[in-house]
């Protein structure tokens, strides 16, 4: 079983304690976003978890703890992106983040942290000339430091233009997608990082950027040692090339705040998010009542 540690929030950076709490207790509890009630117990032993995903924008507070994870196989997914805090507002400086970037790999080897410089978001400030430079300042300071980078271009969502509201987001038609694509490859290659692209309807292949998969079973096989026969997550949006997880996460849980956050749909105060919080629960927020059905299958 490949466990996905969050696709729906940050928990490296503020549910660490719960995360290291449940692995001692051996399972956490997770409710199917579509059917709150619809609850499943998700086995964290050794034994049960071939390889865990973590998704984090600033996984400091979780890096002193990694010894924990000694019986574990377990990749990143750090998200670094060129923003302020117009659309990232508690997020740590650039500099501290890249800092942070590097002690991870350091530790846990290059090919265990994935870097996504996404979304790529345009505005009247954040334009290609933007983003290239950031790009390539970027590429320069994480080469040795990470095998891989993955982009994606912002997908419009109308709760989003609300949290965006005074910032125009202007759309990425297919030409400035390959615009930005060519100019992307160029920088990585010379930096001899490899480009994917996450769920794209463009095909960028003519740049040398493939279509990716963050649940990735060649990553997973790699790091495993061998081939667990992993198969594609249907579950998912069409475009996306993932293998099947279960994401112990909860949406409407992450105090990043940042503003074009797809999992945000629901928007509480970080005292609200908090408030729902109980780091020895089995669930990420609230608790369960008679109300649930506790399944040991998929939701």
């Amino acid at each position: 079983m490949i466990v996905s540690v969050s696709r729906r929030t940050d928990v490296p950076a503020f549910y660490h304690e719960w995360f290291f709490n449940r692995l001692a207790a051996g399972f956490a509890l997770t409710r199917n976003p579509m059917n709150p009630t619809q609850v499943r117990r998700v086995d964290l032993t050794p034994e049960a978890v071939d390889c865990f995903v973590f998704w984090s924008k600033n996984p400091a507070p979780f890096i002193v703890a990694l010894d924990r994870l000694r019986d574990y196989k377990y990749y990143f997914q750090f998200t670094l992106t060129p923003y302020d805090n117009d659309l990232e507002p508690c997020l740590p400086a650039k500099d501290e983040i890249v800092a942070t970037f590097k002690e991870l790999a350091t530790k846990i080897g290059a090919e265990k942290v994935i870097w996504r410089y996404d979304p790529i978001v345009f505005t009247d400030r954040y334009d290609l000339h933007y983003h290239s430079e950031c790009f390539e300042r970027l590429c320069s300071q994480l080469a040795g430091f990470t095998e891989r980078c993955v982009i994606s271009f912002y997908d419009h969502y109308n709760f989003i233009t609300r949290n965006l509201k005074g910032i125009q987001i202007l759309p990425a038609d297919s030409a400035t997608i390959r615009q930005t694509a060519e100019r992307f490859a160029s920088i990585a290659g010379s930096h001899r990082l490899i480009l994917e692209s996450c769920a794209e309807k463009e095909n960028l292949d003519e740049f040398g950027i493939a279509h990716g998969r963050c649940i990735d079973d060649r990553l997973i096989n790699r790091i495993c040692g061998r081939d667990l026969h992993l198969k594609r997550d249907h579950g998912q949006r069409p475009l996306c090339g993932c293998v099947k997880s279960v994401d112990i996460g909860a949406y409407a849980t992450c105090l990043h705040g940042c503003r074009y956050c797809y999992a945000a749909r629901q928007r509480l105060t970080p005292s609200e998010i908090k408030a729902r919080h109980n780091p020895d629960s089995p669930f990420l927020v609230v608790s369960l009542d008679e109300r649930h059905s506790i399944s040991l299958g998929s939701i």
